[in-house]
């Protein structure tokens, strides 16, 4: 394999391999970092392919085994992933992409499966290859593949009850989704906690990554709101899209700053017309890979 023939794998698999890495490790910022490690990988041993399988399932055999050799050290942190680029992915796992399968609750659920149950899952469940395939790739017997699926599978169904792999959300948000964007935006913009209550689900449940704190409930949800969500000073956001669900980058202008600053890229997941949870991640350098801009001007 010339380096020209090689480029042009790179170019083709990118995408699709990135996103399998981030379900492997749910994490944005790790799963780029694990691609660049899979090609460094194939182009050292492309001599050694022989072509007994296609190249994906070559690459793709790769990236999971990177992935598992992270995963046996380490647990990254959760993080959401920019719509837009899952739009970029080509190939098979293009259809995946839009299922329930890239979601913020099925990617926390399946961050309790070990290592090989939760690739084996991902591999058969998420991506449909065949037991025999995903054996091979996971150097184990097909018996041993099935036992660790029959094992992911009922643990995936203990902690994620509402979980259903064949459900497809809309590529955009409906009206309704969109007027719930909007009035999340316009009561962190006004200052008043109370309209934000207002729309939440009384089963609706808050997070703070990385671990900052989980609260459920609306009752305990409006308290930490009523006491914190005006203490940074003044919000700005902008809408965007992550997880196939709406989110916004939020920013902050505290006492004395001249402009708003990156603060939060919040994921929100509407059920029949209220908010059923708020995943907020603290991880202002995200805001790129979205397409946000750096800072926002006040507005005279």
């Amino acid at each position: 394999m010339d380096t020209a023939s090689f480029a042009d794998l790179t170019r083709r698999y990118h995408r699709e391999l990135q996103v399998h890495c981030y379900r492997m490790l749910g994490s944005f910022d790790e799963a780029e970092d694990h691609v660049q490690e899979v090609f460094l990988r194939a182009w050292r041993s492309r001599d050694a392919f022989e072509e007994r399988s296609s190249v994906r399932t070559w690459l793709y055999r790769i990236a999971t085994n990177v992935c598992l050799d992270t995963l046996r050290r380490t647990t990254p942190p959760l993080q959401p992933y920019p719509d837009h680029l899952l739009d970029e992915s080509p190939g098979p796992d293009a259809v995946a992409i839009g299922r329930e399968t890239i979601s913020l609750a099925f990617l926390a659920a399946i961050q309790l499966l070990p290592p090989r149950q939760r690739a084996v899952l991902i591999l058969r469940d998420v991506l449909s290859w065949p037991a025999s395939e995903a054996a091979a790739l996971l150097g184990t017997s097909v018996p041993a593949a099935n036992s660790a699926l029959q094992r992911a599978r009922t643990t995936l169904r203990e902690r994620w009850r509402g979980g259903r792999l064949e459900w497809a959300p809309a590529a955009e948000p409906d009206p309704a989704e969109r007027e719930l964007l909007e009035r999340y935006i316009a009561a962190h913009e006004k200052a008043d906690p109370e309209a934000l209550i207002d729309l939440l689900r009384e089963d609706v449940r808050l997070t703070i990554g990385p671990g900052a704190g989980e609260w459920t409930g609306k009752a305990t949800v409006a308290r930490a709101l009523r006491q914190d969500m005006n203490t940074l000073g003044q919000w700005r956001m902008l809408p965007t899209a992550a997880n196939r669900l709406p989110a916004v980058g939020a920013y902050v202008r505290g006492a004395g700053d001249t402009a708003f600053r990156p603060f939060a890229l919040v994921v929100l997941t509407p059920e029949a017309g209220l908010l059923a949870a708020m995943d907020s991640f603290e991880t202002p350098g995200l805001f790129a890979a979205f397409g946000l801009p750096e800072s926002l001007a006040p507005t005279r």
